[in-house]
């Protein structure tokens, strides 16, 4: 798919082949378009952790319950049943007490009737002179009931935040993705509107995640990360987002995977911040179209970090250091993305340091890193001076023999190399001289076959030795 359709067009998820998962298109274009948001007022909820009314509420009811900050006034008020994201009592704008009041007329009858919340709970019993007042005997013996029960088991975390009665449904229902007391402090702590979602509007946002391949284990993981993600809607950025993926030709598999990652990816926007740093990929760095999308599956963080300072930079540094030509660092971009999260005076510089140390010219190194990248990530202590030990004292190599095998570096000294040298030795199968870095290339099956000429048992049973 061309990738250049982003830059002038905000395409959606049907612009994808048809094999996109067929909940994801039943979700999307019925599930979600039959629903509407009512246009009443909605009142909007300070995110300011410095509010001292969301931080230290002392209000409370006639029956000593602690009110939220944003509960009405207005006792005589009847319940709107809104839609609201926010867990919000208080009237909005363009609220007057005609509309109350004729709300409750509605409701009732000459006798008195009654008026039921969404879970049909009875809450609130309108008399016929159209005052309302709270029904004590379902109130307080079954809803007081629930109430305690929420209390009590979110006791330990009241004590850390300021806990909203209001927010235990949201609690209750993050619980089954494994969240616990300590993780809704962090959550809190990171931003705290996020536990004023309603649980409606947060099962929605989270089952859509779910519906294009986000696991219902990681969760956790992305609220931890990212807990406004809570916040986003589902039509006004979520699909947006997943469009956006799809359109750069991510395989339908990997979206979840994307969003797992870098699940900071809903707070850019589409048109200001994702596309521009395609372009940028494009046509500054030199991303070929068809290789964006694996760059982007390699390192999602791609597309969240200020890619032209971080590509300037290694740029400059590997060109002046190397004297890498453009094309080679532009190879190094496309194999392995995460060379513009490296560090250049932790990672980089010490990496190039030691492969000088041990023999390497510029132009070895230069080709040691263009074809294996990820050399600038490997511990110097763990990894490649170990390797590099072995390689001249066990196996009788030459430094200069890496340059045609960088692979070498990056395989398991104690899972691939070791076994696999000694295994030929003890067969005797081993050659005189310096020992085939060939042979710990290919698989266990294929290195059987065509080096040891035994079963792969009992290499498995040698190894285990």
């Amino acid at each position: 798919m061309a990738v250049s359709s982003l830059y002038t067009s905000n395409s959606l998820l049907h612009s994808h082949s048809f094999s996109y998962f067929e909940s994801l298109k039943l979700y999307l274009h019925n599930g979600l378009n039959s629903r509407r948001r009512k246009s009443s007022g909605r009142f909007a909820v300070s995110s300011s952790h410095s509010n001292p009314k969301i931080l230290k509420s002392n209000r409370r009811s006639r029956f000593g319950q602690r009110l939220s900050p944003y509960d009405s006034d207005n006792e005589n008020e009847a319940i709107d049943d809104d839609d609201d994201d926010w867990l919000s009592d208080g009237p909005g704008p363009g609220y007057s007490d005609d509309k109350a009041k004729s709300k409750l007329q509605a409701a009732s009858n000459v006798n008195g009737g009654s008026m039921y919340s969404r879970m049909g709970r009875k809450l609130k019993v309108i008399k016929g002179n159209g005052k309302v007042n709270l029904n004590r005997n379902n109130y307080t013996e079954k809803d007081k009931e629930t109430g305690k029960s929420s209390k009590n088991k979110y006791r330990r975390l009241a004590e850390e935040i300021e806990v909203d009665e209001k927010w235990f449904p949201l609690l209750d229902y993050l619980t089954t993705f494994g969240l616990k007391d300590s993780h809704f402090i962090q959550m809190y702590g990171r931003h705290m509107p996020s536990l004023q979602i309603n649980v409606t509007a947060a099962r929605e946002r989270l089952e859509f995640l779910m519906s294009v391949g986000v696991k219902s284990k990681d969760i956790k993981k992305i609220l931890m990360r990212q807990p406004q993600i809570l916040q986003y809607t589902v039509e006004s950025n979520l699909k947006s987002h997943v469009a956006f993926l799809v359109n750069l030709g991510i395989q339908d598999s990997r979206i979840g995977q994307i969003i797992t990652a870098t699940p900071s990816i809903f707070s850019y926007s589409v048109e200001n911040s994702l596309k521009p740093t395609v372009r940028y990929l494009i046509e500054e760095v030199g991303i070929k179209e068809s290789d964006l999308s694996k760059v982007v599956q390699l390192s999602p963080q791609i597309l969240v970090q200020r890619i032209d300072n971080s590509w300037n930079a290694r740029y400059r540094f590997l060109t002046k250091e190397l004297g890498a030509p453009r094309d080679n660092i532009v190879k190094m971009v496309t194999k392995h993305p995460q060379l513009l999260h490296y560090s250049i005076e932790d990672g980089m510089l010490p990496r190039i340091n030691f492969l000088r140390s041990i023999g390497m010219h510029n132009s070895d190194i230069l080709k040691v890193s263009t074809s294996l990248t990820q050399v600038f990530s490997l511990s110097l202590e763990d990894n490649l001076k170990p390797k590099y030990l072995y390689l001249v004292n066990e196996l009788q190599n030459e430094v200069k023999s890496l340059t045609k095998y960088p692979t070498y570096l990056s395989l398991s000294l104690d899972q691939r190399i070791r076994p696999r040298h000694r295994f030929l030795v003890a067969l005797k199968k081993a050659p005189v001289g310096p020992f085939p870095l060939s042979s710990f290339v290919p698989n266990d099956e294929s290195f059987c076959q065509q080096w040891a000429g035994t079963s792969v048992d009992k290499y498995l049973a040698f190894r285990q030795r």
